[in-house]
């Protein structure tokens, strides 16, 4: 009987201790997701125990953007997708897929064979999101299907895509068109980062996905990246969120962290104002992570809640130091994987009744 409760215990230790925080799923009314490199995550078994423990939504970092699923022409690799799959199914957790047409992640390649035959590029993109999705149909839930189609700042549509420069911006319905094709019953979202607080990139998403809406373009979702400042309002926080969910989609906050020094949104593009973390900065972001889920859970109406998803969830291995580069701590754990208040934060607005 002694080995099979140790046997059991398994699951929940990390590095030979027990994990004594609240499990965030067990606390949720919506799903909680993680984003994680695949590779990665499979070789640190701490990280393991704290991603099945606290969440059970997976979204992949990078694993299933165009460039690792058809690196080269009539080449897919559809190898570390099974492995996802396998994963979150053993683990009974929701598969979010990040992204099926993103103009970063689009391959050289396609780049440029469509500069040389622009009338190729629609073809490949209802063969590839065929086969993608249709591949993987029921199997995951929902889709980014389009990813920072928009400018950067201000209104309007992202010009320097290739998406866009070879096929207008009736590229993005399309895209949405065959992704509903080849799973009809998969939660389809547009995601975009700065929309929570951008009022003119804001406008520019709702116009498109009201005019969507109105022609029966099957979008089923907006997805807030949110991944945001300590000095950004709740007030324009709020508004956003409220006004997308009139709409009556699905609402995803689905790369969520907060950071406090600033950037200009460019890789390498960090402005470093804080070099040290303060025990006074560390308990101000637990508020404010305690605030942006009351906002999320008083603006978005439950059938609505698609759940929050952080995009890295401790600040070892955040993305925001190495595209930036700078020194922050935008996560609700540190740097050696222990929770910091910004988690209790967290989890207080969880537990809150609203």
């Amino acid at each position: 009987m002694k080995k099979i409760l140790l046997f059991l215990f398994i699951p929940l230790l990390s590095f030979g201790q027990a994990i004594e925080e609240p499990s965030l799923k067990k606390n949720s009314e919506f799903p909680i997701g993680s984003s994680i490199r695949f590779v990665q995550f499979m070789q640190d078994k701490k990280i393991q125990n704290l991603q099945k423990h606290h969440f059970d939504s997976y979204t992949a970092g990078n694993d299933m953007k165009m460039y690792q699923i058809v690196p080269r022409e009539g080449n897919y690799n559809w190898a570390r997708v099974d492995s996802i799959i396998n994963y979150t199914t053993l683990n009974n957790q929701r598969l979010f897929g990040h992204t099926l047409i993103w103009h970063s992640a689009t391959p050289k390649w396609v780049e440029k064979k469509a500069k040389s035959n622009p009338q190729w590029l629609e073809k490949f993109m209802r063969e590839y999101i065929d086969k993608y999705v249709g591949r993987y149909k029921g199997k995951v839930d929902g889709w980014d299907v389009v990813n920072e189609g928009l400018n950067t700042k201000g209104s309007g549509f992202r010009q320097e895509s290739i998406w866009y420069k070879t096929m207008g911006k009736k590229y993005i319905e399309k895209a949405f068109k065959y992704a509903h094709k080849a799973d009809p019953k998969a939660i389809l979202f547009y995601n975009d980062f700065n929309i929570e607080r951008d009022t003119l990139k804001f406008n520019s998403m709702m116009k498109m996905i009201e005019d969507f809406l109105e022609r029966d373009v099957p979008i089923s979702g907006i997805g807030f990246q949110m991944h945001i400042r300590m000095d950004i309002p709740n007030e324009i926080i709020e508004y956003t969120l409220k006004r997308a969910a009139s709409t009556g989609l699905q609402i995803h906050l689905s790369e969520v962290d907060i950071i406090f020094n600033s950037h200009n949104d460019n890789k390498g593009g960090g402005i470093q104002t804080y070099n040290n973390i303060t025990t006074e900065m560390l308990n101000q972001q637990a508020i404010k992570y305690e605030e942006l889920v009351n906002i999320y859970k008083k603006t978005v109406p439950k059938s609505q809640q698609y759940g929050i998803t952080f995009w890295g969830f401790n600040d070892r291995d955040t993305w925001i130091n190495r595209f930036f580069k700078i020194k922050d701590w935008p996560c609700i754990y540190d740097e050696k994987l222990n929770p910091k208040p910004a988690f209790y934060g967290f989890l207080n607005g969880l537990k809150k009744l609203n």
